[in-house]
């Protein structure tokens, strides 16, 4: 394992970590709510429910979330396997399905979208992650074919 892989692992111990302690803050309604839901996946191989803060935007009635680990993310491959999902946003709970999406060109269209609705914070994210300052749509297709975007619609409000 490369150094560099080594490190990114380690990074994403430590946020998963984080994120298990936030669930209970989010689902009181503290943190960033408007901008953080809460995915209910259910474990490819176990079955079992498992709850993931993840950054959202709400586009014609679905919501919307990137995965920055691409389609290796747990969440993202219980998704694929079943995509049947709960969603918590703002106390509410909805019952959900899932759709995977690899398409590199909706992926960068979606990341135009939070371009735009979050400049200065998704703008840095991206950076840290590669994008260059100054980006052309090619730059940010490439960018987008390392990630992966589930598009969420929830059945009703229960």
């Amino acid at each position: 394992m490369s150094a560099s892989s080594h490190k990114s692992n380690f990074i994403w111990r430590i946020m998963r970590s984080l994120n298990q302690r936030m669930i209970p803050n989010f689902q009181r309604g503290f943190g960033p709510t408007r901008m953080v839901l809460l995915l209910t996946t259910f474990g490819r191989k176990s079955g079992l429910p498992r709850v993931t803060p993840l950054q959202f935007e709400e586009i014609d009635g679905a919501y919307y979330v990137g995965s920055a680990r691409g389609p290796i993310a747990d969440w993202f491959q219980n998704l694929v396997t079943n995509p049947k999902v709960e969603v918590e946003i703002n106390g509410k709970h909805y019952d959900a399905y899932a759709e995977a999406i690899s398409d590199t060109a909706q992926i960068a269209d979606f990341f135009e979208i939070r371009l735009k609705r979050h400049p200065i914070m998704i703008g840095s994210l991206m950076r840290l992650e590669g994008l260059p300052l100054r980006f052309n749509r090619e730059d940010l297709e490439r960018f987008a074919s390392r990630k992966a975007l589930a598009i969420i619609r929830p059945e009703q409000i229960g």
